[in-house]
């Protein structure tokens, strides 16, 4: 096998297979922030990818792909029941969503995912070049670390979790609350979305494992009587500013944005919300909200529409059915209640759409609800703000997700108080054009200036500097950059 100095490890690979009438089997690539960051320095460094192809029991070998090597990482059918949907998205995820639900401890759960994880080590392990860099991606992986340091001892190790990282007070209830925390110490450099979610990741260290922590790093015990640094720290992460505003100035999608309004009965405002569809997205809070102005006579069906866009979410999870089943008829009760021949109060969509058409959606709203219970960065509200080319639109954002640290200039919520959420809507709806320019601009130049190549040139910066041995972390670090300039 090959080996790369730089290696990405993910729960998913960056691509999809498709499968045509014809059986002929093929791939393309999968959309996201994450894969436009990291593919110019992976084509600058020859770089790999691990990670699962998506689909229980696909056995596949390495391949390249569009100056990618893919290394695939097969999961069995009970791999993806265990590992996945059960300790990954139904301990792992709403523990360190502030137990918004309620997580299950399984302790076959546990093993297939300390099994799985090792398998992502070793195949890391055997793809990676001698004092090559890996960057470990999210908590799926979050064992990858110390098995992989283990494992390979040359290497420099980087992690960025991308979801929130729990109060101490949460994450104590994990059983397994120490081997996760050693887990990620084996990175030298471990990323968080939020300056707090570092904190409480640290805090942990200290009440769990007795490190000492500092501004500068964790000492981390290496086993022989000494010590190595590792440095938990915040990399916000963003999107590609660039690829938005280009969609945004198109023709074609600023007409379909003008369909669109004129598909709503052209309103005469438009409110959207767009999320994958989670319990911890305040999709029912916002609804709630919505609803209560109608009745309260405070927004009239005829002046304002809400489109609602759900992507389907971990279908086969018992919760994400419930919570469908609780949204679909929330918003049939209140169209029911208040719809007109001619106007519809809320449009729900359970479907993805390609990101054209989002932008399309971005451009046709004048309110951008993100009323997040809790969400580690939420990249949604900074494509609404990099999509608004006219300066005009109004972001309402909670509080509690990350992006409100950098997007000051929204409007800012407490998605749990209806009452003050109620008020925001309103004032969105009502703001004047001066100061909805006003605060667009702020928060444009805020999403300009950090994009996701910021991100990933940060990070390994750091990663670079964290390095014991130099040498390929650095050349790293100079491709990020280069890739920046290009």
């Amino acid at each position: 096998m090959s080996t790369a100095d730089f290696v990405v490890v993910a729960n998913r690979l960056p691509v999809d297979r498709n499968t045509d009438e014809t059986a002929a089997e093929d791939w393309r690539r999968s959309p996201g922030g994450l894969v436009t960051a990291l593919e110019p320095v992976m084509r600058r460094t020859e770089g790999a990818w691990v990670g699962w192809p998506g689909r229980p029991d696909l056995e596949v070998d390495p391949f390249d792909f569009d100056g990618m090597h893919l290394v695939p990482v097969a999961l069995s059918a009970a791999d993806v029941e265990d590992y996945y949907e059960g300790f990954s998205n139904d301990t792992i995820w709403p523990l360190y969503h502030d137990v918004i639900a309620a997580p299950r401890y399984r302790r076959n759960w546990w093993e297939a995912y300390q099994r799985v994880n090792r398998r992502f080590a070793e195949a890391t392990a055997a793809v990676a070049a001698e004092s090559g860099t890996v960057w470990v991606q999210d908590y799926q992986l979050q064992l990858v670390p110390k098995l992989l340091r283990d494992l390979r001892p040359d290497l420099t190790i980087g992690y960025f979790h991308h979801i929130p990282f729990p109060a101490y007070g949460l994450y104590s209830q994990l059983p397994w609350r120490k081997q996760v925390l050693e887990g990620l110490l084996g990175a030298d450099v471990i990323g968080f979305q939020r300056v707090a979610d570092a904190g409480n990741f640290a805090r942990a260290v200290r009440r769990q494992l007795r490190y000492e922590t500092r501004a500068s790093g964790i000492r981390v015990p290496t086993g022989d009587g000494g010590h190595r640094n590792a440095l938990a720290k915040a990399f916000p992460i963003s999107i590609s500013t660039d690829d938005y505003i280009e969609l945004a100035q198109r023709p074609d999608i600023q007409a379909r944005a003008a369909e669109i309004r004129e598909d709503l009965g052209n309103p005469q405002t438009v409110l959207l919300g767009v999320d994958r569809l989670d319990y911890t997205k305040g999709i029912r809070h916002r609804l709630k909200a919505f609803g209560e102005l109608i009745q309260d006579g405070r927004i009239a069906v005829e002046d304002a529409t809400l489109v609602q866009v759900a992507s389907p979410s971990r279908e086969r999870v018992e919760s994400y059915v419930q919570l469908r089943d609780e949204i679909e008829l929330t918003v049939a009760r209140i169209n029911g209640d208040y719809d007109t021949w001619g106007h519809s109060a809320i449009r729900y969509l359970h479907q993805a759409f390609p990101r054209e058409e989002m932008v399309a959606l971005f451009l046709a709203a004048d309110v951008m609800l993100v009323t997040a219970l809790r969400d580690g960065m939420n990249l949604v509200a900074k494509e609404y703000v990099a999509s608004r080319i006219d300066n005009r639109g109004v972001l309402v954002l909670s509080e509690f997700a990350g992006a409100a640290d950098e997007l000051a200039s929204a409007v800012r919520i407490n998605p749990h108080d209806i009452d003050g959420l109620k008020d925001a809507i309103v004032r969105a709806v009502e703001m004047p054009a001066a100061e909805q320019g006003r605060r667009m601009r702020a928060l444009r130049k805020r999403v300009r200036e950090h994009d996701v190549d910021d991100w990933s040139r940060s990070f390994l910066d750091a990663l670079a500097a964290a390095g014991r041995r130099g040498g390929t972390s650095g050349e790293v670090a100079d491709a990020a950059a280069d890739g920046d300039r290009s």
